[in-house]
């Protein structure tokens, strides 16, 4: 099909009259490479976690939406994304995680690379013994840097490079959660959940950004965060999700529980909040620990969730780790049911998108309608380019 033919329209609609995402948005190959440009490329989208490059020299590649990236913690212990390929041949770099003792080595024609990007060695590129060629500007041919911002850990990169900054884009969230910017700590290798769903990303976010479906798919949580302890929060074209009025700390066999984060004001005591930067991480923070899910969209119908738990202080208790990541792991995999059956009702031909309960759905329309705005100014940016 012609991609560039959805009908967006009624997704701006008032939320009564209001339908979500057409069918193809979630089916379409072309569709989904449409989104691949339009909502994250252009914007901030998650990537990685600093835990991952945790020492000096250490380096891990990924693949990001089909393109081959590679992190690397400098010299100066600054965490940085590059383009994983050689400025030579285009050749990988880098294949596995590991630590970079010396240069990034091209294991093809073997240019160095430093930490920080600078291309410090061309072997032979004059000739047999002959290191240096007057065409080869060294200076000009470092590493393909990615612009990236990290917040509470979270690698956020914009790959087209033409977002605001990150500051800018996400101020109000920021405002909203300004309490918890402080240091955060990672659990550990106990501390991280990963699910690969047959779903396409979108829909892990809708199910994420409402407490609708509580009473049915999470009958355990709900008995302690009911559905009516839940609240919606809403900020047209910047961010939306829920909230939780009773938010239960998890304890261990001896009573004890994970230190809280400081300064924190009384409204924590009980609450918890969760929202997604969009597009593609979602946050949850409550008074003892803080959780990040990153969806890496692997194809229209396929999506890696990695959820990793943060603390307030790196000294934590094992047990009560271990319990905590078996009590969200729950949620998470109680959810599986939900979003791949979305996926699989996609292909209904007669489905209009769906519709939104005013009451209960405010969240998810406008989640709804920023993915709509992503892909409405892609399409006239590339219309505009074409003329």
């Amino acid at each position: 099909m012609d991609h560039s033919s959805t009908d967006l329209s009624s997704v701006h609609r008032p939320i009564a009259e209001a339908n979500g995402l057409p069918n193809a948005h979630y089916i379409d190959a072309g569709v989904f490479d449409e989104e691949k440009h339009a909502v994250f490329f252009e914007n901030w989208s998650g990537l990685a976690v600093a835990a991952d490059v945790p020492q000096i020299g250490d380096a891990k590649p990924v693949t990001f939406l089909g393109m081959p990236l590679l992190i690397v913690r400098d010299k100066q212990d600054n965490v940085r994304v590059f383009q994983n390929i050689c400025r030579h041949r285009g050749m990988i770099l880098v294949e596995e995680p590991r630590k970079i003792e010396g240069a990034i080595r091209c294991p093809y024609h073997s240019w160095c690379y430093a930490t920080d990007g600078r291309l410090v060695s061309t072997p032979h590129v004059g000739g047999p013994g002959q290191n240096v060629h007057d065409a080869i500007d060294k200076a000009t041919l470092g590493l393909i840097e990615v612009r990236s911002h990290i917040w509470n850990d979270v690698i956020f990169v914009n790959i087209s490079g033409n977002a605001d900054p990150f500051e800018v884009v996400h101020a109000d969230l920021l405002a909203r959660w300004a309490e918890f910017d402080m240091p955060v700590y990672h659990g550990g290798a106990d501390s991280r959940i990963q699910l690969d769903l047959k779903t396409n990303w979108k829909l892990i976010v809708e199910n994420y950004c409402e407490s609708y479906h509580l009473p049915w798919v999470h009958p355990g949580l709900n008995s302690y965060s009911r559905l009516e302890d839940h609240y919606h929060i809403e900020n047209v074209g910047k961010f939306s999700g829920q909230g939780t009025h009773v938010y239960r700390q998890i304890k261990d066999e001896d009573g004890s529980v994970f230190p809280d984060f400081p300064g924190l004001s009384d409204k924590w005591q009980a609450a918890g909040e969760y929202l997604t930067f969009l597009p593609n991480v979602m946050v949850g923070v409550q008074r003892d620990h803080i959780f990040v899910i990153l969806l890496d969209p692997i194809a229209v119908d396929r999506t890696v969730e990695t959820a990793h738990l943060y603390y307030a202080s790196p000294e934590t208790s094992a047990n009560l780790r271990a319990k905590n990541t078996e009590q969200w792991q729950v949620v998470f995999v109680e959810d599986i049911m939900a979003v791949e059956g979305m996926q699989r009702g996609r292909h209904g031909g007669g489905f209009d998108g769906g519709r939104f309960s005013p009451a209960m759905d405010g969240p998810t329309h406008l989640f709804h309608q920023w993915v709509a705005s992503c892909i409405e100014r892609g399409r006239t940016a590339k219309a505009t380019a074409a003329e």
